[in-house]
């Protein structure tokens, strides 16, 4: 799963899709998970480097993780991989 490519993510959390015109906002935890979406980081890099950046357990931070992909896929802002 990546970020679209032609979605706009700015450094203040304002992520834009051209496709729709819709805007969205999104708090600094989603700006890096995003980031490492679009470096096409795996789940497991991206749960590994959040539970050791900010003091969250595994099984906290996957509910958030698949929440946060979850509203992603909703609003269509990612590909699947194949």
């Amino acid at each position: 799963m990546q970020i679209k490519k032609n979605i706009a993510v700015s450094e203040t959390g304002f992520v834009f899709d051209p496709t729709s015109g819709e805007s969205y906002s999104i708090n600094k935890v989603g700006q890096e998970i995003m980031a490492m979406l679009k470096d096409e980081k795996t789940p497991q890099e991206i749960r590994t480097r959040m539970c050791e950046q900010y003091d969250i357990d595994q099984a906290s931070f996957e509910k958030y993780y698949y929440d946060f992909t979850g509203m992603l896929r909703q609003f269509q802002l990612i590909e699947e991989d194949e």
